[in-house]
């Protein structure tokens, strides 16, 4: 049986596994760029080389809470097959890790990009990759991770590679802390896509982030999705029930700001935040629709062509 060209197309040409040198760290050790408090850590990255020859784009892909699931792979087949490379980081093998959903507390909210400019350094010096075509994208506290990638401010702290995303591409990230600078970003396109009942990232708190970054001038866009839940796009592997994730923190109660020395502060409390804080909650609902999985991914598809200039 002979497999349709686009599936073809998605078989990659070469598939490397790399080390990333990182760090584990707080979010104050993050945001004060004590890096030399931060503990030494070696996470993963899988790099698939595109068909085709020369440079190739590459979109790097940040997991969230659960880890790299089937979700990711079904991004990765879809830019595969348009002649795009892929680099997808494991942030929490390496750290001994599965899952983070229960425990928010196990893994600082800001050290996911720490890894992210770590494997950016790894792929400016690979022969196959354009490094003015790299783009970021990631999935809910990878979101996230995405999201605030593209301060000005953490790049200067931690992005030591000598070049910096094309785009930014959040899914469903949590917008509830504000970082001081946070609408100093990087000149480069940021487009987050989101559900409205999401009640685990809730929209409301994104579209207020926007807001400032439009007023600041940035070139930001957020797609809200009216009938899609946290996780929607686990519909491209055909999910279609939403459903209670067990025990899964959520701050969506919660409104967090940076305060001197990089202390995350609760803004009712006036304390440092935590997530024994009474704003934090339990029992969020996740769940695929595969109807808006297929239109976030068509247009993620278009905005890539534009932006990679691709045939």
């Amino acid at each position: 049986m002979r497999l349709s060209r686009v599936r073809q197309r998605a078989i990659p040409t070469r598939a490397e596994i790399y080390p990333i040198p990182s760090l584990t760290l707080s979010d104050q050790q993050f945001l004060s760029g004590d890096a030399a408090a931060g503990k030494a850590v070696t996470v993963a990255g899988e790099f698939r080389v595109a068909q085709g020859t020369g440079k190739l784009p590459v979109v790097v892909l940040m997991h969230g809470s659960s880890g790299v699931g089937a979700t990711t792979e079904a991004w990765v087949h879809a830019f595969n097959a348009m002649g795009i490379s892929t680099f997808v980081i494991d942030g929490f093998t390496g750290r001994g890790l599965t899952v983070v959903g229960p425990n928010q507390a196990l893994l600082g909210r800001l050290n996911l990009i720490v890894d992210i400019y770590r494997s950016l350094e790894i792929l400016a010096k690979h022969p196959r990759v354009d490094p003015d075509r790299i783009v970021l994208m990631g999935f809910s506290r990878g979101g996230q991770a995405t999201l605030y990638a593209s301060l000005n401010r953490f790049n200067k702290l931690w992005n030591k590679s000598g070049i910096q995303f094309a785009a930014y591409i959040p899914f469903y990230p949590d917008c509830s802390t504000s970082y001081v600078g946070d609408t100093e970003v990087a000149a480069r396109p940021i487009r987050i896509f989101h559900g409205t009942p999401d009640d685990y990232n809730p929209v409301k708190s994104c579209k207020a982030f926007v807001e400032r970054l439009k007023a600041a001038g940035r070139d930001v866009v957020l797609t809200e999705y009216p009938d899609s839940a946290h996780g929607f796009d686990s519909g491209l592997l055909g999910a279609a029930t939403v459903a209670v994730s067990a025990n899964a923190q959520t701050v969506r109660n919660c409104q967090i700001r940076e305060g001197d020395g990089g202390v995350l502060m609760n803004a009712s409390t006036q304390a440092p935040f935590t997530y024994k804080d009474s704003c934090v909650e339990l029992n969020p609902h996740v769940g695929g629709n595969p109807a808006t999985a297929a239109e976030s991914r068509k247009a993620v598809e278009e905005f890539l062509q534009a932006l990679f200039k691709l045939g």
